[in-house]
């Protein structure tokens, strides 16, 4: 990890990231990107195919509904710092096709992630983290995470020490809200996509009345 150089120094040491088997078969590291002084920091999954060709997060589907929901919600994104709990695109490809289709990281794959995701919370420092999804979830409030009844309100990040912790130098106080992927939104029927939605926007409005 380096020691110096701040947020350019680690995404140019995450480039060449060997910590676990899903750099062999990814175009490159995604790191995060956006207000390297945020007081909002939101964390997704991985990246997904398009992001993983053009090497920025959120820049595909899911990406450009989040930009519409954090406009909806209020929320400026030139002033969020957006990233990944796991920095390279995990897929399985069609035997008859080119496609790519996502495939959820595992434990191991995470972790082998937290130390660049460690080094994002304490580089940027925001006030609140908004997690969006299971994976993202899990990765800043432990395991035990659920999606459906842990979304909505914010919490405590645990605490260094605490199972699932943060190292120390981690800012003290920081607040984790979650809420659902906005790929998961995109997957829904189409008869529970708008509400769907809008439990997503409410989700950002709630953490843009926290800070």
């Amino acid at each position: 990890m380096p020691r110096r150089g701040g947020l350019p120094a680690y995404r140019r040491a995450a480039a060449d990231c060997r910590g676990c088997p899903l750099h062999r078969d990814a175009t490159g590291t995604v790191f995060g990107r956006g207000d390297p002084h945020a007081r909002l920091m939101l964390v997704g999954e991985q990246p997904g195919d398009q992001e993983d060709r053009e090497g920025v997060a959120f820049v595909g589907p899911a990406g450009r509904l989040l930009t519409r929901a954090l406009r909806d919600a209020g929320i400026d994104e030139e002033g969020v710092y957006v990233t990944n709990a796991v920095k390279h695109f995990k897929f399985t490809q069609e035997e008859t096709r080119k496609r790519r289709i996502h495939k959820a990281p595992s434990l191991r794959e995470a972790l082998a992630c937290r130390p660049w995701l460690e080094a994002e919370l304490r580089l940027v420092s925001p006030e609140l983290i908004v997690t969006l999804g299971a994976t993202a979830g899990r990765a800043l409030l432990g395991p035990s995470f659920r999606v459906g009844t842990d979304r909505g309100v914010p919490r405590p990040l645990p605490p260094a020490g605490a199972k699932g912790g943060f190292d120390e130098t981690v800012r003290e106080g920081v607040r984790v809200l979650a809420t659902v992927h906005p790929s998961a939104v995109l997957r829904a029927r189409d008869q529970d996509r708008e509400s769907m939605y809008a439990s997503l926007v409410a989700d950002l409005r709630t953490a843009a009345e926290s800070l």
